[in-house]
């Protein structure tokens, strides 16, 4: 069990600012360089490099060295949850930050680490629901053998947690306030929008753009309009 000291440790360390617009540019789930962390932040890579030391020590990021490049990425989806959980927490306080015109395309459609996240995701887990593909409760969610069936017919097969992570899960999407679909049932579903061309990255953010296909495969498959998504 951690103790108060250490969890004074944990949040000392997310709230700098510097370390935390380097921990939230890594929620897409992507490895990052410290130099493109560094630009994040906005400070140099020394720093960023004495940052990240600090953060890798604590468990929140691991390393990757490819060549002469090491990237950086969250060590676990615990720690996204943490960051995203935050996120949602900020948002609710009274001074609140004035946002900038690019998050209505957070709202929309983002990455949450590993799976989606903003309306788009928010409408995906709704439609499931309500088709009694999964159950979702505020502790936790389950695929229906209905479910596995037009899992399946989008190409995600059934497959057992890996390290202990649950299957399927509600995550609180802290943009719209209502659960999205976590666990590794959200990354498959994340994994296979990619793979069909029904979703795409915007340059410099973890927005995502939804193509002319995905607005047609999400329409067929789970009864999602534009309407529904495209922030009002």
């Amino acid at each position: 069990m951690a103790t108060n000291a250490a969890l004074a440790e944990t949040a000392a360390l997310i709230g700098d600012p510097a370390r935390a617009a380097m921990l939230a540019a890594l929620l897409d789930g992507r490895a990052l360089t410290a130099g493109e962390l560094a630009a994040a932040a906005g400070i140099t890579p020394q720093t960023a490099s004495a940052h990240l030391a600090r953060l890798a020590a604590a468990g929140l990021l691991a390393m990757e060295k490819q060549g002469r490049h090491r990237y950086h990425r969250l060590a676990t989806p615990a720690v996204a949850r943490l960051i995203e959980g935050l996120l949602e927490l900020s948002a609710t306080l009274p001074r609140r930050i004035v946002t900038g015109p690019r998050d209505a395309a957070l709202r929309q459609a983002r990455t949450c680490y590993d799976h989606l996240a903003g309306r788009l995701a928010v409408a995906i887990a709704d439609a499931l629901v309500a088709r009694g593909a999964i159950e979702l409760t505020p502790d936790g969610g389950a695929v229906t053998p209905s479910g596995e069936g037009f899992l399946a017919g989008l190409g995600i097969a059934a497959a057992p947690a890996r390290g202990g992570r649950l299957y399927c899960r509600p995550c609180l999407d802290w943009s719209e306030r209502r659960p999205h679909v976590a666990g590794v049932l959200g990354a498959a579903l994340c994994a296979r929008c990619f793979e069909l061309g029904w979703i795409r990255r915007r340059a410099g953010s973890r927005a995502l753009e939804i193509t002319p296909l995905g607005w047609q495969g999400f329409a067929e498959h789970f009864g999602i309009a534009p309407e529904m998504v495209r922030p009002s």
